[in-house]
């Protein structure tokens, strides 16, 4: 039986002038039992696994209606990466995923609706707008902050709260 527990999450979203939103998306976890260890000595395994984690993630996403600017866009699991962090009970995982909108000069709005759920574990996410961008306002369920004059936006997602199954970014373009 598996003791793999996740311990951690992080994101990074990097949109792109041209509408191209980039992701990594990193789990952490604790395994007490180095499962991980033996799947990735093993290519076959190794392979078999990334295979079945990416399946997975694009299964998720593909129950999110994720719009920009009102048209709906697909986000697609590019790749994933599996490693450790300092020994071999705290492996991650880590998904590349992409999808692209059309952005327009001035008000652009990101908006993702998804299943509520309590979070098992803490998290924390980024955006990285271009440099020609500002947030203007976002509804994320958490309070959020803004950095490098609104270009950068960070939320923590503390584990056992409640997300509220949708999320919305407003941003303008110069």
């Amino acid at each position: 039986m598996s003791k793999l527990t996740p311990i951690y999450g992080l994101g990074f979203f990097f949109v792109r002038e041209l509408g191209l939103i980039e992701q990594i998306i990193i789990f952490e976890y604790h395994d007490p039992l180095e499962e991980y260890r033996s799947i990735i000595e093993n290519k076959h395994r190794l392979e078999d696994e990334k295979s079945m984690l990416k399946r997975n993630m694009q299964y998720f996403l593909d129950q999110e209606t994720v719009k920009i600017n009102n048209k709906q866009v697909y986000p697609r699991v590019i790749d994933v990466e599996l490693g450790f962090k300092g020994d071999y009970s705290y492996p991650y995982i880590m998904f590349f995923i992409k999808f692209i909108g059309e952005f327009r000069k001035g008000i652009n709005i990101y908006e993702d609706t998804y299943e509520p759920e309590i979070a098992e574990y803490d998290y924390r996410v980024y955006w990285f707008f271009p440099s020609k961008a500002r947030v203007i306002s976002a509804d994320l369920g958490v309070p959020y902050s803004l950095m490098d004059h609104g270009r950068i936006l960070s939320f923590i997602v503390n584990k056992n709260t409640r997300t509220k199954g949708y999320e919305k970014i407003e941003f303008e373009m110069e």
